[in-house]
């Protein structure tokens, strides 16, 4: 028979001896067990005995009255209260909700409660997923994925950025045939240093029409006539083309480039109708603006030559060699800060059209004409002091307008209507009245590098171009910073011009594009200028990190010439 006590026995191991647990024992191990104290006897919450009486003693310590402060309201405690009292009607403190408010309505089944409430804590954003491969990358595509020889023609002749894929479907009978991916470890990197560079961060969400974010701005083609498509391509140099200029009339048009000529063309026939060689390359030119004068001016090195031109009207080509022989020089002429000299009928160069020589003292970066004609000015970059020169055609005499330079001088510019002068250094651009020889403004551009300039043919606007990609807008009349800045190249920008006569302003940039933009300037004072980009222009190759490095609108029609280091000009229209 089974022992009844076998449940209640245990093993001492010290006698060795079986010895059966009482009840009272059993008690103390499930007390134990179930974190208990062991001792049933003992009760762990026996009354509190109060060792010390609170009855009132009819005999106090100390028979001081009480002081007045305990029955007067306490002003620093009122105050403290009016605080929070304050907090709480601004909302800056809110009461703490109750557990037992509940709502009235409330979903059963709903489980989202937990998910948001874990949100306020879990702060981490997965990275975006890329979008998973399609038929069209698989090694044996269906035949409607795969494209013909045209669209395959087309593909190539595309831009890389226009292209609406990085790859064309093509065909393979078994995977072991499939080849490498060129680009598979450029893409890589860039998938990586994309989720490198891009923050991921909770943001909160607005409730805002996305049709209030855009500006509303007049549809391109409200704003017609502007250059859209290329014509002209003028071929004939064999280097990096650096500068051009159109004449008054719009017949013709002179470029100069690194190697070390100037080409004159006709613009409506694209020939080359005459070309003068130099010793150095041909930094800068310009087309005097008076129709009375057929002269243009070109730098070369540390020298200015101001050629005739011997296009147009014979009558005006003639009376300008007359103007310029007829100059007798004065009884008590002073000493010249450049010596001007003028080539004579017997000497070289005479025949190419170059009449006067003007040298410097450093090398020349831009010249530019006033619009009447008579005055001209040139850029030293390294001139010190003598950065800026100004030359007075009819009198042949020189004047340094600045005894102190202050900065880097990049370029300047004439005023249209009045005696001003515009000077453009790395981060400013100086206003100056020439006539009382006094600063009158100064504009501060929010580039690093100025690097070009011009003016809106009613003078109360500029456009500046620099290294670091950007075009300010000034309008000298509203304020000293840019009205309106634009980042629309992806490189430096090497020129910007206005139109004389249309509402149209361009940039040109190392990328290799040229933009048109719509600016209109309105006579109401109280109306800011429309800025609207119109047309992005390609056609130009850079080679060697250099694009367009120079462009000029037409004097009468919506047309622009353009200049780059594939060695063409090009004419938009």
């Amino acid at each position: 028979m089974d022992d009844p006590n076998y449940w209640r026995t245990v093993k001492d191991k010290q006698t060795m001896k079986e010895i059966v647990l009482t009840d009272h024992e059993l008690e103390m191990i499930d007390s134990m067990q179930n974190k208990r104290y062991p001792a049933s006897a003992d009760d762990p919450y026996q009354p509190y005995i109060d060792h010390f009486t609170s009855i009132k003693m009819d005999h106090p310590i100390s028979s001081r009255p009480e002081p007045k402060s305990r029955f007067i309201p306490s002003k620093w405690e009122h105050k403290k209260i009016m605080k929070i009292v304050r907090a709480i009607r601004n909302g800056w403190i809110k009461p703490k909700k109750s557990e037992t408010d509940k709502p009235r309505y409330y979903m059963i089944w709903d489980q989202d409660d937990t998910q948001k409430k874990l949100a306020r804590y879990n702060m981490h954003i997965p990275a975006p997923k890329m979008k998973l491969p399609g038929h069209d990358e698989s090694y044996n595509p269906p035949p409607e994925y795969l494209p013909t020889e045209d669209e395959i023609k087309a593909w190539e002749e595309m831009d890389p950025e226009d292209r609406p894929t990085n790859f064309l479907p093509k065909k393979y009978s078994s995977l072991r045939l499939v080849p490498g991916y060129n680009n598979f470890i450029q893409e890589r990197f860039e998938r990586c240093l994309d989720l490198y560079l891009c923050p991921r961060q909770r943001k909160m969400r607005l409730n805002v029409n996305p049709d209030d974010l855009i500006p509303k701005l007049p549809k391109p083609k409200d704003l017609q006539p502007f250059p859209t498509t290329q014509a002209l391509v003028y071929h004939g140099h064999e280097g990096v083309v650096r500068c051009l200029s159109v004449d008054p009339t719009g017949q013709w048009l002179v470029s100069g480039g690194d190697d070390k000529t100037l080409r004159y063309w006709e613009i409506a026939t694209e020939r080359c109708l005459k070309t003068i060689q130099f010793e150095d390359r041909v930094q800068s030119v310009a087309w005097n603006p008076s129709t009375s004068l057929s002269l243009v001016a070109v730098v070369v090195s540390d020298t200015v030559v101001i050629a005739n031109t011997f296009h147009g009207d014979k009558l005006i080509c003639s009376a300008t060699d007359q103007l310029i022989s007829s100059y007798e020089p004065p009884s008590d002429a002073k000493e010249q800060l450049v010596s001007w000299s003028e080539i004579k009928v017997n000497e070289n160069g005479h025949k190419d059209g170059s009449r006067l020589v003007l040298k410097h003292k450093k090398a020349i970066q831009q010249v530019t004409w006033h619009s009447k004609g008579d005055y001209f000015s040139v850029v030293l970059p390294d001139g010190a002091n003598q950065s800026v020169v100004i030359h007075q055609l009819s009198k042949r005499r020189s004047q340094q307008p600045f005894r102190k330079s202050k900065g880097l001088i990049q370029c300047v510019c004439f005023h249209p209507i009045k005696s001003f002068l515009f000077v453009a250094t790395q981060r400013y651009i100086r206003v100056y009245d020439l006539s009382k020889q006094e600063l009158l403004k100064k504009l501060q551009s929010s580039a690093k590098w100025i690097s070009s300039m011009a003016i809106h043919p009613g003078g109360d606007n500029i456009i500046v171009g620099s290294y670091d990609r950007r075009l300010c807008w000034f309008d000298i009349d509203l304020s000293a910073y840019p009205y309106k800045t634009l980042r629309h190249h992806k490189k430096a920008v090497r020129q910007v011009t206005y139109h004389q006569r249309y509402p149209l302003f361009a940039s040109c940039s190392d990328d290799g594009t040229v933009i048109i933009c719509h600016g209109m300037v309105y006579s109401d004072l109280m109306q800011n200028p429309l800025i609207v980009p119109v047309k992005l222009l390609r056609g130009h190759k850079p080679t060697e990190n250099l694009g367009v490095l120079d462009c000029a609108f037409h004097p009468s029609q919506p047309w622009i010439f353009t200049c780059g280091a594939d060695s063409t000009v090009r004419l938009y229209i």
